[in-house]
């Protein structure tokens, strides 16, 4: 019974896979690789409950503003605010 082409190839990666794993550097290779993974995910929680955190300052925050009785102010931006123009003369030394 002949074999088809995508089983003959799972069986080649899986002998890959066999050999690559008593290869040392290799298998140091994939730890490295799960960590960095396992990292990532942990991280991006981490991100996701900031974002959420964000959502609810910024709710409190306009829930602050008109109990006090004040427009709600604009979300602060991370980036660098805009400069504004002197448009009278400074005097001459």
């Amino acid at each position: 019974m002949a074999k088809n082409p995508l089983s003959q190839l799972a069986s080649l990666g899986e002998e890959v896979l066999g050999k690559a794993s008593q290869n040392p550097t290799a298998a140091r290779v994939l730890q490295g690789a799960m960590q960095l993974k396992e990292r990532v995910d942990d991280l991006s929680k981490r991100v996701r409950g900031l974002e959420q955190m964000e959502k609810q300052l910024a709710q409190l925050e306009k829930r602050v503003a008109k109990l006090e009785g004040h427009k709600p102010t604009p979300a602060r931006k991370t980036t660098a605010a805009k400069k504004t123009g002197n448009t009278a003369a400074k005097p001459s030394e």
